[in-house]
């Protein structure tokens, strides 16, 4: 019974742990994506006009907010595994 009782114990430990890992990677891509259309906007603006200019800068901007939250949020997860 006690072997059962362990088993079973270790089984939610690893399913929360890779759970976690799982959180962990999709956060990471998430900050990936969103810094590699960041940086596609930045250069997408610097060859245009004015008004398309303003609007690939903003929307930089957004980009970077966006990867900056996915990171902290990937970082956060990582820091969970090992609780």
């Amino acid at each position: 019974m006690k072997k059962l009782l362990l088993t079973i114990a270790g089984c939610a430990l690893c399913s929360v742990a890779f759970a976690q890992v799982g959180t962990t990677l999709k956060e990471g891509a998430k900050a990936t994506s969103e810094k590699s259309q960041q940086i596609g906007d930045q250069a997408k603006a610097g060859v245009e006009g004015q008004p398309d200019k303003a609007i690939d800068k903003t929307k930089a901007k957004i980009h970077k907010a966006k990867a900056h939250h996915h990171a902290k949020a990937a970082k956060d997860a990582a820091k969970d595994i090992t609780k």
